[in-house]
């Protein structure tokens, strides 16, 4: 059982972003058929486990046992780790809270995406998980995420946008932010790209692709999000279940 203070808070603005000259991909349709994934079931996934929000309660799990810890807390809109601690966005009483090990609390007003580096309020401006102002973007982002080169990636008013410069880098993205070796990506469905391929949730199957997008392995699977753990391809479902898997997809 976790409680949090009650805390009051003034608003804080920062500058934001000007968006760089570059030409933005115009994304195609997606070949799938399968149905698009709720983007309010969000995940996080860090070397020391998965956390995930949803229907706004917050759980982790950490690595080898992955046993799920879901503390008492007002209703969460996402999750995210820094410093090896898995947090949770309270927009409630306007704060980021830690969801096991020691109790941390940053107030950071209205919540509504959590990168691995930055907390994004409803208006686009960031502050850092020691509350410090950050670069943020301009409006509010419905999806955030640290790619693979360490910069901050961001869902915003249906684009594609890196953080550090304001570049736009897809128009009509889709409503799923993706990691991948060099940065991050859109998506209509769940997935993580690795040196080993990309591993995608269909809704009923768990696949791994290759660099020319064949599938060459599967598994049975229900809708969920995927992601890395270490070096095991962890998946979660909506009502908590996780599930690990080697690179070949063997269930571990």
């Amino acid at each position: 059982m976790r409680s949090l203070l009650t805390v009051a808070f003034g608003l804080c603005v920062l500058a934001a972003c000007v968006p760089a000259p570059t030409r933005p991909v115009v994304r195609a349709a997606p070949s799938s058929t399968a149905a698009p994934a709720d983007p309010t079931f969000r995940a996080a996934f860090g070397p020391e486990g998965v956390a995930w929000v949803a229907g706004g309660r917050a759980c982790v799990a950490r690595a080898p046992s992955y046993r799920p810890n879901c503390p008492k807390l007002p209703p969460a809109v996402d999750v995210g780790w820094n410093g090896g601690d898995a947090w949770a966005a309270v927009p409630g009483p306007g704060a980021v809270v830690t969801l096991d090990r020691s109790a941390q609390t940053v107030v950071a007003g209205r919540v509504t995406a959590l990168s691995t580096t930055r907390i994004y309020r409803e208006d686009g401006s960031a502050v850092t998980y020691a509350g410090a102002d950050t670069r943020g973007v301009i409006g509010g982002p419905t999806a955030a995420l640290t790619g693979g080169d360490g910069n901050d990636y961001v869902l915003l008013a249906g684009n594609l946008m890196r953080v550090s410069d304001g570049a736009r880098l897809e128009q009509g993205a889709g409503p799923l932010l993706v990691a991948t070796p060099t940065g991050a990506q859109s998506a209509d469905l769940p997935a993580v790209v690795t040196v080993s391929g990309r591993y995608r949730l269909s809704g009923t199957r768990l696949e791994r692709l290759d660099a020319t997008g064949r599938v060459v392995a599967t598994v049975a699977h229900g809708p969920g999000r995927v992601g890395l753990v270490g070096s095991e391809v962890v998946t979660v479902s909506p009502d908590g279940q996780v599930r690990s898997f080697g690179v070949d997809l063997q269930e571990r």
